[in-house]
């Protein structure tokens, strides 16, 4: 791929200096591991820890609930095709039941984006029930709260939603006394209705949603299945919730299914997931509507929705500047990281250490917290330009 349009000259702290080497030289793992990140398409349960998966379903094993063996491969192996990767899904579906095991996800899933210099992460995950243990939704989403202040490597601070009406000043859930030794990182919570859902099921998480929205909870997802269930079904549930100015994001375009697709985009959400099988007058209209897209490089290959990273819909965005945010979708079932898809994005696109600086600050206009987290987080960007634009 030929190298993509690149401004000679970079202007920092009110000056300018031409490009050198280092500026515009190769981007390494190392590189993109020191890059303040912005998260904005994670789900919680897709990035639960091999050896948390391992250790939970060993624990099952033992009750009964499941025999090991016949998931241990799939969870030691990294390269896993795609029926595993179902497979690995269906496996987490039936560890995360209980309140003390989404706790403990929630807490190492924060912790390990903190590590990888991820400063802003909406996680997403969906409400769920289980009558046999008192599970509802709204205790689903407290034990992830629970999980949150549970934190120990990094103060987790959690921002309402920017479209609250009486705005609230960001708080921290955890140990205020680890914030000055280990750094900081915004976590705001995505509610997600499954496509399997009905319309009342999805209207009980848009009202979860909005009566948390000053407790972290941010906006809304519609995901799952993507051959189950239909828009229509949805619609009144994510329409209560637009009006109510609560932030909507939508896997869109992950199969082929035209009529969907379009609806979607005439719904105009503030952003969608993947547009990995839209058709050209799709295309064109994806554009002229400005939708950002979160894009999920690893994620699309591996699940066969786009045939190689040559071929992803990336580039072509890219150089028409259509709004783009690096995500990751489910770093454990996809044994990636959002340090690992920065490094895929400038090695196949030929991106410059300017580009993917620029490319992960410009998430920060897409995230659904408030104006001040956005602040916060230029201000982050701006102390971190200089070293990782001339660093040797």
């Amino acid at each position: 791929m030929p190298a993509l349009n690149m401004c000679s000259v970079l202007f920092v702290g009110g000056g300018q200096r031409e490009m050198g080497e280092e500026e515009s030289g190769f981007v390494d793992m190392e590189w993109c591991l020191a890059l303040p990140k912005i998260e904005l398409h994670a789900h919680l349960n897709g990035s639960v820890r091999d050896a948390t998966l391992l250790e939970l379903a060993k624990d099952l094993g033992n009750k009964g609930v499941l025999v090991f063996s016949d998931v241990e491969h799939v969870i030691k192996k990294s390269d896993r095709s795609l029926a595993e990767c179902f497979k690995l899904f269906d496996l987490i579906h039936i560890i995360t039941t209980d309140h003390a095991t989404v706790s403990r996800i929630t807490k190492e899933v924060v912790e390990d984006f903190a590590a990888e210099n991820v400063v802003y992460l909406e996680l997403r995950t969906t409400p769920k029930t289980n009558e046999t243990i008192g599970m509802t939704k709204s205790s689903y989403v407290e034990a992830v709260m629970k999980g949150l202040r549970a934190v120990e490597t990094v103060e987790v601070v959690l921002s309402p939603c920017a479209s609250t009406l009486e705005p609230e000043p960001s708080t921290s859930v955890n140990d205020a006394s680890t914030k000055k030794k280990q750094g900081r990182i915004f976590v705001c919570l995505l509610l997600s209705i499954d496509r399997r859902e009905t319309t009342a099921s999805a209207m009980e998480t848009v009202q979860l949603a909005l009566k948390m929205r000053n407790q972290g909870v941010v906006g809304l997802d519609l995901s799952g299945n993507p051959i189950t269930g239909d828009w229509i079904t949805f619609l009144p549930a994510l329409s209560c919730a637009r009006e109510q100015g609560l932030p909507i994001t939508l896997h869109c375009g992950e199969v082929r299914n035209p009529k969907e697709i379009k609806a979607m985009l005439e719904f105009c959400p503030e952003r969608i997931g993947h547009a990995c099988c839209l058709e050209d007058e799709e295309w064109k209209m994806l554009k002229s509507l400005n939708i950002p897209v979160e894009i999920c490089l690893t994620s699309n290959v591996r699940t066969n929705s786009i045939s190689s990273l040559h071929d992803h819909h990336f580039d072509d965005l890219y150089r028409v500047n259509h709004p783009l945010i690096l995500c990751t979708d489910d770093v454990g079932i996809f044994s990636t990281s959002l340090s690992h898809e920065y490094y895929l994005a400038a090695s196949t696109f030929g991106l410059s250490k300017a580009q993917m600086f620029e490319l992960s600050r410009g998430a920060i206009r897409h995230i659904f917290a408030q104006d001040g987290v956005k602040a916060f987080l230029n201000e982050v960007f701006d102390s971190a330009q200089t070293g990782l634009l001339w660093r040797k």
